[in-house]
């Protein structure tokens, strides 16, 4: 695989994600990262994943040079179905996922980190969901998780202003599990995913599907109609005013059309 890493110890696969210069997801991330779990699923001997980034960020966020190349909403729409539907398989994966969240989780990182079972960041991290900053709005079910999480005030604060929260604000809002020091992270994430091996496979994947009905049908209407909007304003005229600006390193100039 290009931009993924692994390694395993201890009935632990250590997963890194290796795109510099901010681990950008990507349609060739999102299908390494399909093509990862297909490896992994039957593999009797890996019962715990940690996923983090190298390099700075864990994901500064969707790759959005990638988006300058898409022309139709179709088009968009079906890279925010690509994103989603890898991200609700990851959120019903048998096997825990634990998101070990260093540097930044923004956007399309945050919406990956947030398809994790497990959080873990240090306390400097930035994670949000900026994507309204650019005239955009998330694509990978960014909209109806984040809430699950923080509850719906502080999601549509979040969503509105763009504003990040620190990594010690996501443990206050229960978008994550713990926050550590830069140095602590990975050791953390080991002990703890190594305390997950030593349980049962079968009662973790019962536990696994179980918590997943606490979804409800409105979370999948949500996510259908994510997906629909995120290609509708993508090619909207202010859409592509915000990618422009950002690729510019300009402020954008947004005429609501």
């Amino acid at each position: 695989m290009e931009y993924i890493q692994i390694k395993k110890e201890n009935q632990v696969a250590f997963i890194s994600i290796n795109r510099p210069p901010a681990n950008a997801l990507g349609s060739a991330l999102i299908e390494e990262l399909s093509q990862l779990l297909d490896q992994i699923e039957d593999d009797f001997d890996t019962r715990v994943l940690v996923l983090h980034g190298e390099g700075r960020f864990f994901s500064a966020g969707a790759d959005i040079k990638e988006f300058t190349t898409i022309q139709s909403s179709d088009d968009f729409g079906s890279l925010g179905e690509k994103g989603q539907t890898l991200f609700e398989r990851m959120e019903r994966f048998p096997k825990p996922i634990i998101a070990a969240i260093h540097g930044a989780a923004l956007g399309g990182g945050l919406e990956l980190a947030m398809a994790c079972h497990i959080r873990l960041v240090t306390q400097n991290a930035k994670l949000g969901l900026p994507e309204l900053q650019l005239g955009l709005v998330p694509g990978f079910a960014g909209t109806q998780r984040l809430p699950r999480y923080v509850g719906m005030a502080k999601a549509t604060e979040m969503l509105f202003t763009s504003e990040l929260i620190t990594g010690d604000e996501a443990v206050k809002w229960g978008l994550a599990n713990h926050a550590y020091s830069d140095e602590e992270l990975l050791n953390k994430a080991k002990e703890l995913a190594e305390k997950i091996a030593k349980k049962s496979p079968v009662s973790i994947k019962a536990a696994i599907e179980l918590l997943n009905y606490g979804k409800t049908n409105q979370f999948y209407d949500g996510v259908k109609r994510e997906s629909e909007l995120f290609g509708e304003v993508f090619s909207s005229k202010d859409g592509q005013e915000g990618i422009r600006a950002f690729i510019e390193k300009r402020e954008p100039h947004f005429k609501g059309e």
